[in-house]
């Protein structure tokens, strides 16, 4: 593709999508038939797992399929439990900890990954990102900051370029993404989409629709089944009167993924073309998977269901119900912080 006037050559979306569900498949049926039962498992074996749990984690931000993510967990929480001398064990089971926005447990998993004699940048980083989930910009963008002067490649620039975005500071954060872009020495076209997706959402954030569908357009461009570029796409397709484009793509997206925010999209999208019968079919479809994911995964998508009951869900009483359980879930994990100075905002 073309980025920033410079070609950056990379596997082909269609391809890198059908590898990584190859790669996830040969590893599922290397896995012994009782894959959670307690066996002790030799460092090769810690690894292998560890690449499940992080190739689960990558077919599940492209696909937009939560399975995935609890797939994930789950033998994230297997491979603590066998081998919990291993800090990469600790490092995976932090990861999917953070999806489900876990934060005070995520952190007390880096710090035993610490222990375990993780290798202090990669625990920094993991550190940097939950600082900057939880609000806290100063402390992370000291952290970020540091990596990408110890070592100004891709993935600390890039980090920091996000950081930045969601800080605000457009300009810098521009000036980020080209030099993180420009420093990308891989060949898969995932961490470049990636990219450009979080500066189409640094975009989206200013309202500057036409530039902010131009990067969810890269983004896709690498890997066209990239779910939350698509939908992010679908979103300002809406905004700029091209309707009909924007319900294409969402159906398709609400009928392979099982997140219900494309469901709910879609609803909202088909209700103003005056679609009212499948505009509920799918409001429906959204309403029973936000129950489901507020009663398991309450602290990742609580707030997501406010604002579905509130708008296409329709049920403001339920909404102020829920927000009020997520208010009291932020102060108990406020509590629950290893490090009383991070508040969770």
């Amino acid at each position: 593709m073309i980025e920033d006037g410079r070609r950056v050559p990379t596997t082909s979306g269609v391809i890198a999508v059908a590898n990584l569900q190859a790669q996830v498949d040969g590893l599922v049926a290397r896995l012994p038939t009782a894959r959670f039962a307690r066996t002790a498992l030799s460092s090769p074996a810690v690894a292998e797992r560890a690449l499940l749990v992080d190739l689960l984690i990558l077919r599940g931000q492209v696909s937009g399929r939560i399975t995935d993510y609890e797939s994930a967990a789950a033998l994230a929480e297997a491979l603590v439990r066998d081998a919990p001398d291993e800090s990469t064990s600790w490092l995976v089971r932090a990861r999917t900890r953070a999806i489900f926005h876990q934060f005070a447990r995520t952190l007390a998993d880096l710090d035993a990954a610490g222990r375990c004699g993780a290798d202090r940048a990669t625990v920094q980083a993991e550190r940097a990102a939950i600082l900057q989930a939880v609000g806290c910009y100063a402390e992370a963008l000291a952290l970020r900051r540091d990596a990408a002067q110890r070592r100004p490649d891709f993935a600390a620039l890039g980090a920091l370029a996000v950081l930045e975005a969601e800080r605000g500071r457009v300009d810098r954060a521009e000036r980020l993404f080209t030099q993180a872009s420009h420093r990308y020495r891989g060949v898969s076209p995932f961490p470049l989409a990636s990219l450009n997706f979080r500066r189409g959402l640094m975009w989206l954030g200013e309202r500057d629709l036409t530039v902010a569908r131009a990067w969810f357009r890269a983004a896709v461009t690498l890997v066209p089944a990239y779910a939350p570029a698509l939908g992010h796409l679908a979103e300002v397709d809406a905004a700029l009167g091209a309707r009909e484009a924007a319900i294409g793509r969402l159906r398709r997206l609400a009928e392979f993924s099982d997140d219900p925010e494309y469901a709910a999209e879609l609803a909202g999208v088909l209700r103003d073309a005056e679609q009212i019968q499948e505009a509920e079919h799918w409001r429906s479809i959204a309403a029973s998977r936000y129950d489901e994911l507020v009663l398991h995964h309450p602290e990742a998508y609580v707030d997501h269901a406010v604002e579905f009951w509130l708008t296409v869900g329709a049920d403001q009483p339920k909404a102020l119900r829920l927000a009020s359980q997520s208010h009291a879930s932020r102060a108990a994990q406020r509590l629950a912080m290893p490090h009383g100075d991070i508040p969770i905002v």
